[in-house]
């Protein structure tokens, strides 16, 4: 993949030394470092916000309401409607 993007960031003294210390002994560059860190990290959030983890018995009840959902009721109607109308418009 190309990098073609640029990144900065600023930081103390006592922090560039724990990066560059912390990227020596992984034998990579501080940018190498931080960059895999972040993404590993960005990763996980992402991962956390866009992902459901049901257990199994939850799981079946969660397949079975989808495979029947509930009738709609008065008020969902008037929504579709209400919807239906301002997409028209």
């Amino acid at each position: 993949m190309k990098k073609e993007n640029r990144l900065n960031i600023r930081c103390d003294s006592q922090t560039l030394q724990l990066l560059d210390k912390a990227a020596s002994y992984t034998r990579v560059s501080i940018s190498e470092f931080i960059l895999s860190h972040a993404l590993a990290s960005a990763k996980k959030v992402v991962q956390e916000h866009e992902s459901i983890t049901l257990k199994p018995k939850y799981f079946e009840v969660f397949m079975a309401a989808l495979d029947a959902p509930a009738k709609p009721n008065t008020a969902l109607k008037r929504a579709l409607k209400r919807h239906a109308e301002q997409v028209q418009q």
